[in-house]
Parts: C-alpha cells; structure tokens; sequence
C-alpha cells in the first residue's frame, strides 16, 4: 500500500542554526502498539495506511517517509530555575509539517527515536512506560478541551533501554501547532544573535499570531498573544486539578499547548501545595505555584524580545512590563469564569471568587477529591439533597455542609437556565487517575497487556459523560499514606 503524506516542511528552511539534521536510528523490530485513528483522520492521512508495517518502521524512525526532513530542535531553558544554554531535542525528532484537513499547521515528531547532536551523551531512547503515560494523558487533556499535543501513534522498537532497569523501548509519534518554546528564543538570546530571534519571532508570528504582524510593535505583539494563551492555559490546568510538574522554560510552548508530559499528574485530594515530581523537592512547581511560574516564563520571553521591542533598553523593558502585567489580570479572569461554571453560577456576583477560594480551603481541610467534589455539586445544584452524598467525601462534612447552605442560597437566586447540564461540561466525571495509569503502564510493561490501556483510553475519550459501567475510574485510590511520585523518563 503507498503511504503518502503532504509534508510542507516550514521549520526546516529556517538557517541551520536552528536545528540539526537527523538520519534514521534503527529499530530491530518496529510494532504499532496504537494509531490514534480520528486524529488521522483530522490530518488528512489514511488511517489504514499508517497501520502498515512500513509506517511502523517510520513511526520508529527506521527510515522516513517520502517529503520528510528529520530535524532536532536547538533550544536552551530555564530548568528549576537555573539557565542552560544548550538543551535541544535529544530524545525527539521533527519528521515534518502537514496542513491537515481543518486547514492547520501541525508538527508530526516522534519521541524516543534515538540520539541526536543534543542528546547530551544520552540515548535518545524512551521507554515504553512513559510513552504509555504521554499517550494517556494528552488524549485526556485534549477531551477534556485543554490545548495539547496529541498521540498520532504509539510504537514498541523491540529493543531494550536501560534506566534504573532494563525496560521495553517504545516511540511515542506526537502531533503539535509547532514544538517553538520559550527555550527557542532563549537560545538565541543567550548568543547576542539579535538576526535570528528575529527571523524567530516573524516566523511564530506568521504560524501562530499573524494579526501580530500588523501591529505597531509586531514583537510586543507577539509577547501579549503568547502571554493570553499561557494564561487562558494554565487557568484550564488549574480548573480540572492537573500538576504538569516541570514547567521549565523549555517546557512552555508558544503556541498556547500543553507540552512535554513528563512527571505530571492530577490532583485526588485536594492540596494546593502538591507536587508530583520525584526531583521537584523544593515544590517550584507545585499545583498552586503553576499560575505565576507561567509568568516567570513570560518574563524570560519578554527578556528575550527587548531588542525587537525598543532600541532603547529601558523603553524596551517598560513596554514589555506593560504588557506582563495583563497575564494576572487574564489569567484571573479566565479562572474565575471557569470557577462560575464549576459552581453553576450563571450570573456574576462579587463574592464569586471568595466563594470558590472558600470551598477550596474546605477541601483542603477536609482531604475531600477534587474532581468527585466538583462532580457531585453538579448532581446537588439539580437535586438540592444530594448535597449529603458530596458531603460524604470530606473528613468533617460540618464547614462543608455550612458551605454549601450559602451557595445554595445563591442559585436559587438566579434563573436555573440548564445549569445542571452546564456544570456537567464544566466538570469532568473521568480523568487519568494517577493509580489507574499506573495500572495501566505496569501491564504494559510487564506483561504485554494492552487490554486495560485500551478500556482506560476509552474511558478517558468521554470525560463528561456518565459511565455507569466505568464508574470504578471514577473513584480515587485508597490513600496509602505514602506520596505519589512521577519521573521524567530520561
């Protein structure tokens, strides 16, 4: 069968500065393990095609498709606070661009495929857990209406790669808006090459934000754009409860799209200081610290576009302040409509904010579930009794049930209007619960079981919907008393 893919490879007519050129690494024996077959579709490629054992050796990066032009990406990142000047894509290869059937640019890069001249003495291999993980939890965040990369494909190499053990070697195929970071900028910034974070900006400018280009300071511009979509991001991370865990410089992705799912995870009890990451111990990127990491990162951006800003440094900075100080108000803005919807609250009110910031802190006290919390007040705002059963999931229901008595009151001061629906899309009944994925990758990894990341993936692809036959991935865990703890992967 002749596989054809209508690359239009953008990125790699950028100077030879910002990438390096890739040959295939082999794979001893490449197997499709999954095909995100609706996601295809959306790019316009022919699903049976791509479940030919020829597209598992691409997919693997054994050889390449016709019309690509396998780059790794130069980037440099902030990593916990500290500066690297030189990182890259050293576990990842940028296949090619297509335009897909929505009329979208969209990256097509494998993960895992092998080393690159910024592997850094590493590999350049995955294994086949956190591919299994990034798989999961980017299809989750996309149904859940977070902006995301996406799972094209995932595929086992046959070969093994060590880590703290010896495990099954996989690839993870990922589709983006584009992989541009605030790391791509920094790496130039870094040099003094003023020529190319310029000839960067235009070109994210004409990807991403092309109404930029029109302004009076098209960079300034693009600072404002990118500093909306973070915004607007990480308030829709805060609203389902979702720890990314390494929001490095390199990890934010200009494009507005959750990137790199590497330690992250989602929140069962409700605690704002919780962090997942195994090398995150001084909790930087805890869940309640994401919204103003997102403007640490936006700051660094902004130092990296002065020169495009103003000749003038000092204009330049002002200028740049200006448009930083709107993320807050943004990023506010965006989480308390979010948080409306959550409550069901259909109108505004001065207190909606406090309200929220109230039931929060209950929660925290009362160890009560994020997610099952939200879920259940959508079943009490249509049957007022039901408040007893959400009830049940806090340690002392009495601040809770007080709670309650007020935000009732509040909705029966306004018009119901399909509330009961409207919190049920605002509040999601599924996520990938962070014992379920485990679950999930363990027989994976062990066994060759693919059967439980199928029904979980199925699961997951229907958040807001009641499952009554799924309702066991609706329950968190039994708490063990210990931590839970994510790794990177490397």
């Amino acid at each position: 069968m002749t596989i054809h893919i209508p690359f239009d490879n953008s990125y790699a007519r950028l100077p030879g500065s910002f990438h390096a050129r890739i040959e295939p690494s082999a794979a001893s024996a490449p197997r499709l393990l999954k095909l995100n077959r609706a996601l295809a579709e959306t790019l316009g490629l022919d699903p049976a095609a791509l479940e030919t054992q020829e597209a598992a050796r691409w997919f693997a990066g054994s050889g390449f498709p016709e019309g690509a032009e396998p780059i790794a990406l130069a980037y440099a990142g902030h990593q916990f606070g500290n500066f690297v000047p030189q990182l890259g894509d050293g576990r990842a290869v940028l296949l090619g661009e297509i335009v897909g059937r929505d009329g979208q640019r969209r990256d097509i890069q494998l993960k895992g495929s092998g080393p690159t001249p910024f592997s850094r003495g590493g590999d350049g291999r995955a294994a086949l857990g956190p591919v299994v993980r990034e798989y999961l939890v980017s299809e989750a965040m996309a149904a859940l209406g977070v902006p995301s990369t996406r799972a094209l494909a995932m595929v086992a190499t046959g070969d093994q790669v060590w880590r703290d053990t010896v495990l099954p070697g996989a690839v993870l195929a990922r589709v983006a808006a584009s992989h541009i970071r605030v790391g791509t900028f920094q790496f130039f910034a870094a040099r003094g090459d003023d020529e190319a974070v310029r000839r960067l900006a235009d070109y994210a400018i004409a990807r991403h934000y092309p109404a930029a280009a029109d302004a009076d300071c098209p960079a300034l511009a693009l600072l404002g754009e990118v500093a909306t979509r973070q915004a607007e991001l990480v308030a829709r991370w805060m609203l389902i409860g979702f720890v990314h865990g390494v929001m490095n410089t390199d990890n934010m992705a200009i494009s507005g799209e959750t990137i790199d799912y590497g330690p992250c995870a989602f929140l069962d009890v409700y605690d704002p200081s919780t962090v997942f990451s195994s090398i995150d111990r001084g909790g930087r990127y805890a869940y309640a610290n994401q919204p103003g990491i997102a403007q640490w990162n936006l700051t660094r951006l902004a130092e990296c576009l002065l020169p495009l800003i103003d000749a003038d440094e000092a204009r330049a900075i002002e200028r740049a302040k200006v448009v930083l100080a709107g993320y807050a108000e943004t990023f506010q803005q965006a989480y308390l409509a979010g948080m409306r919807r959550k409550l069901g609250l259909m109108t505004a009110g001065d207190g909606d904010l406090q309200m929220a910031q109230d039931l929060l802190g209950i929660m925290a006290d009362g160890k009560a579930d994020f997610t099952l919390t939200f879920r259940g007040l959508g079943a009490a705002a249509a049957d007022p009794a039901a408040i007893a059963s959400v009830a049940q999931g806090f340690a002392d229901p009495a601040p809770f049930m007080l709670w309650a008595e007020g935000w009732l009151r509040r909705l029966g001061e306004e018009a119901e209007m399909g509330r009961a629906e409207a919190m049920r899309t605002a509040n999601p009944a599924f996520i990938p619960r962070n014992a379920q994925v485990e679950a999930v990758i363990a027989a994976a990894v062990e066994n060759g079981d693919f059967a439980p990341f199928e029904t979980l993936a199925s699961v997951l692809a229907r958040p807001y919907e009641d499952q009554p036959e799924n309702d066991a991935y609706a329950i968190p865990p039994a708490s063990s008393g210990e931590a839970y703890r994510t790794f990177c992967g490397t």
